[in-house]
């Protein structure tokens, strides 16, 4: 499916100098980012409680931010989602207090004038007990929706557990090319996808955007899809190097990336109208992995086009590494006079 056809092909190799030299600061920024402003892991990795509250008006984030200060908390996150009235607070664990979210939220509520205590109601026909806070005329001024714990030890053992992960996609997506393509396409692509990755780390230190288990995933997600960008490429520049005998590298890589441009141009263009829509109506749990994957997406295209392409061109990619050559047949078929 086309939703139009290039008839002539659009020389990308002739820029991809200036194109990789524009991937290589940008790539420079994202690495300067990272040791300058390491990333801002959420609790799920560095251990602490994270709480789901909700407020009968528009939450006074500064106000929760100062009294959580007050209770010994560093820099604690205080972000809204689906609503100004819904707060998520993230606490890192102090030494010795265990979760502590009793302490929070009966300052919390000490601040708003009211009592905590338990509240019962029907949900689905079924009675739910959950932590409120009543001020003196019996009103509820504050409620606490949800709460999660995870201890410092379980936090180090997913961050490991995550970094495993992502070496063991390198690896494997490197095993696959190399045996699909040849190595010099493997070396291409990998460096591309690590291009991507790198640039969305790089978002996340630079703005110090909360980097959780969903944006984890949510990297993964886009190694593997920039490497299935960069498959489409590189199958059509085999298919390229059967057909065009006569042409050169640079012409049957432009050739090729010039007739993948409308499925690239529908493939993405769906993707990246859900990614949109988790990204403005998921909340704030899909928030960031919607942010990660469009950055992801965004990159993923101009690294298969200009990273991958460009770099296994430069590695000396040649008809050769994807064709064997046809032996010519023996006119006398191995008779010997």
């Amino acid at each position: 499916m086309e939703f139009f056809k290039i008839k002539r092909d659009i020389p990308f190799m002739r820029h991809a100098l200036i194109f990789n030299v524009i991937s290589a600061l940008t790539f420079a920024a994202a690495v300067f980012f990272l040791w300058h402003k390491p990333l801002h892991f959420s609790v799920e990795f560095t251990g602490g409680t994270k709480l789901e509250l909700r407020y009968p008006h528009a939450a006074e984030q500064e106000k929760i931010r100062h009294n959580l200060e007050a209770l010994g908390y560093e820099q604690p996150v205080v972000t809204s989602f689906g609503t100004a009235q819904d707060i998520i607070v993230n606490l890192p664990a102090l030494r010795g207090q265990g979760d502590g979210s009793a302490r929070v939220f009966a300052s919390l509520c000490a601040a708003e004038a009211g009592t905590p205590q338990q509240i019962s109601s029907m949900v689905n026909g079924q009675p739910v007990t959950k932590q409120g806070c009543v001020n003196a005329a019996g009103a509820e001024v504050l409620s606490l929706q949800s709460k999660d714990f995870v201890g410092p030890q379980v936090g180090e053992e997913l961050a490991q557990n995550g970094l495993n992960a992502l070496i063991m996609v390198i690896v494997g997506v490197m095993i696959y090319l190399a045996i699909r393509f040849e190595w010099k396409f493997a070396v291409a692509a990998i460096v591309a996808n690590l291009h991507d990755v790198v640039i969305i780390l790089g978002f996340f230190a630079f703005f110090q955007w909360e980097f959780s288990l969903t944006v984890l995933a949510a990297v993964l997600a886009v190694l593997g899809y920039s490497v299935n960008e960069s498959v489409v490429i590189f199958d059509r520049i085999r298919e390229n190097f059967r057909k065009q005998r006569r042409a050169s590298v640079t012409e049957v890589i432009d050739s090729a990336i010039t007739s993948t441009i409308s499925r690239t141009i529908i493939t993405h263009g769906c993707t990246q109208m859900m990614v949109l829509s988790m990204l403005f109506f998921g909340g704030a749990t899909l928030h960031y992995f919607a942010v990660a994957l469009t950055i992801g997406i965004l990159f993923g295209i101009y690294s298969s086009v200009f990273v991958a392409a460009a770099i296994a061109m430069w590695l000396g990619v040649k008809r050769e590494d994807l064709i064997k050559p046809v032996k010519e047949k023996d006119e006398t078929d191995g008779a010997v006079v």
